[in-house]
């Protein structure tokens, strides 16, 4: 996650974030106004308590009249129950509203990652794109419910009380409103230290998060390393840092509300001074005197409460701006699908003169060339970056060709849509990746067009079957986060199994067996036989056994088509590929033949 990415919080209201946030909250627009309506009329009831005060001790209380006094106090009961409804449907309704929105934003969020190209995730923290789906969703979420919708009733609130206060009394209600710039100088400089802390609470929170996605990650390399010590010390004081940027906010708001209530205070003092001389004077009422206190104490209420929709507005809107940032990223273009599409897919693999960066103009393919006749089985050899993975890439559309063209069955691969395109392809990386759930979720991937009778023949084709069956629970076996419960040459006969399954017409094998043992080796290469047959094969590989058997073998060197033929052909030359033999493959049948 980037930490300097958490450090801007943006401004407290912009209008345009604001407009494609409420977007979302067009499907239920009805309710949003029916939520409004219940607000006002909650408001509308909050306030009647006090001119209810008035009328029962101007009215009631001073002519001694009991009867008129137990109908205002059924009045006042019937406004409480009522209002308690209000407040209940109110409560419920907003909070509805804000969870419906909030799934469909989830849901738009994912639906977008999902189109992004590979190459957006070369430059994104994992960590970063879960933050968006969940926390900055969270805080607009708050802003929507306890935010936004609260902020009508506090204004209603405000207004309401202004126009009481001034159909009362208004000089009273001037005297009230005297210390006003006070409040509002408060407010003011409460919200300035205070956004200062949340930027610093983020970035601090931000730096914990990294560490620890770090820190757990590469466990295994801390115990191994005796890091366990240094890494609490360090990750102790980021811990300090960051109590100590939140025992500011706590103080600030230990601060803030009692200064409200100082002032808020000063203002009662100022009412009863001035309102006790009228009601002594008789200009006054007793009744009018206590509903001002009253209305007096409602009115700072709100505005302290608007002191922390501030905060939550800020939050939302910085939340709102990396999320549509997001949005906004350009997905996959999809081609208009062609009339005429081909009955069948033979697997045929052309590149043409193809260039190909990662950035800028640093290539890493150039000038690329060669054909895939359907069914053939051809190799990439090359050291490490001499670009046999970008080629895979390219023909996965992963990433797009700089220059030149890629043929697929004669046709340019643009023409494809990036899903078209790769229903007809099966890859097998070096490190296969496992889905939590299980075995038979692993290899159908959600597709159940693909049979039992299909899976089950998938998994014994390439030896699968062999583990599977001694699981617990064979193949609804539940497998754990990433396949830990399974060792590497389990998750690869797992992979290959995946692969068969969907049956496509070009299989890509990417290292898919540099990382096992001998004796899995063994077992793998039968599954790789069965895999291969009758498809177009694209091998990856450092291993011998993979790659010698090949009906072809492309060698690549910083980027260009360096040699091409059979094993023995390029043993025979005596070029790069025989260099790598002699010091990769050599020392290998030594060790076996040992």
């Amino acid at each position: 996650m980037s930490v300097h990415e958490e450090e801007v919080l943006g401004k407290a209201y912009d209008s345009r974030l604001m407009r494609r946030l409420l977007s979302y909250l067009k499907p239920y627009r009805f309710f949003v106004t029916l939520a409004v309506l219940i607000l006002f009329a909650a408001s509308v009831l909050q306030l009647a308590g006090p001119f209810l005060y008035k009328i029962a001790i101007d009215k009631y209380i001073e002519t001694q009249d009991f009867d008129g006094l137990a109908s205002i106090c059924l009045v006042f009961a019937f406004v409480l129950i009522v209002g308690f409804v209000m407040q209940f449907l109110q409560t419920y309704l907003v909070q509805w509203i804000g969870q419906k929105a909030m799934y469909d934003l989830r849901s738009a969020i994912f639906s977008h990652i999902q189109k992004l190209p590979v190459k957006f995730f070369d430059k994104n923290p994992v960590g970063r794109l879960v933050t968006r789906v969940t926390t900055d969703v969270e805080s607009l979420h708050q802003m929507l419910s306890s935010g936004a919708v609260a902020i009508f009733g506090d204004i209603f609130t405000l207004v309401g009380i202004v126009i009481l206060l001034l159909v009362l009394n208004w000089k009273l209600a001037l005297i009230t409103f005297s210390v006003l710039p006070l409040l509002f100088y408060a407010t003011f400089l409460f919200k300035k230290l205070v956004r200062e802390i949340y930027r610093l609470i983020r970035v601090r929170i931000a730096r914990i998060n990294t560490f620890l996605q770090e820190n757990i990650t590469g466990m295994a390399v801390v115990q191994i390393f005796n890091r366990e010590h240094k890494n609490f010390k360090k990750f102790d004081q980021l811990n300090e840092d960051y109590l100590e940027a939140f025992l500011k906010t706590i103080f600030y708001y230990a601060t803030f509300y009692p200064v409200v209530k100082l002032i808020s205070s000063i203002a009662i003092a100022l009412i009863i001074w001035y309102g006790g001389g009228g009601v002594i004077n008789g200009v006054l009422t007793f009744g009018a005197l206590v509903a001002f206190i009253q209305y007096a104490e409602m009115f700072f209420r709100p505005i302290m409460d608007l002191s922390e929709k501030y905060n939550i507005m800020q939050s939302a809107m910085a939340s709102s701006e990396r999320i549509f940032s997001l949005l906004d990223k350009e997905p996959e273009e999809l081609p208009a699908a062609l009339a005429n599409k081909p009955a069948k897919i033979r697997g045929e693999i052309e590149f043409r003169k193809v260039w190909f960066a990662y950035k800028d103009e640093d290539f890493v393919l150039k000038d690329i060339s060669f054909k895939v006749k359907a069914g053939e089985k051809v190799a990439f050899v090359g050291a490490t970056g001499a670009g046999k993975t970008s080629i895979m890439s390219l023909l996965f559309r992963f990433y797009e060709a700089t220059r030149g063209e890629i043929l697929f069955d004669g046709r340019n691969i643009n023409t494809f849509s990036p899903q078209e395109l790769r229903e007809h392809m099966g890859m097998v990386l070096q490190e296969v990746f496992i889905f939590d759930g299980t075995v038979s979720r692993n290899i159908r991937l959600g597709d159940q067009s693909i049979s039992d009778a299909q899976l089950f023949q998938a998994a014994k084709d390439v030896h699968a079957d062999s583990f599977i069956e001694k699981l617990p629970d064979k193949y609804e076996h539940q497998v754990q986060e990433r396949g830990r419960s399974l060792s590497v040459g389990q998750r690869q006969l797992l992979a290959f199994a995946r692969a068969l399954a969907f049956d496509p017409a070009v299989l890509i094998l990417d290292e898919a067996t540099s990382s096992v043992d001998t004796e899995t080796e063994l077992l793998i290469q039968d599954a790789l036989q069965r895999l291969m047959q009758n498809r177009t094969s694209l091998v990856v590989a450092h291993r011998l056994s993979t790659i010698k058997n090949s009906d072809r073998i492309i060698v690549l060197h910083k980027g260009e088509v360096r040699e091409t033929g059979t094993h023995q052909e390029l043993l025979a030359e005596r070029g790069i590929y025989y260099k790598l033999y002699q010091l990769q493959y050599a020392y290998q049948e030594t060790r076996q033949v040992a």
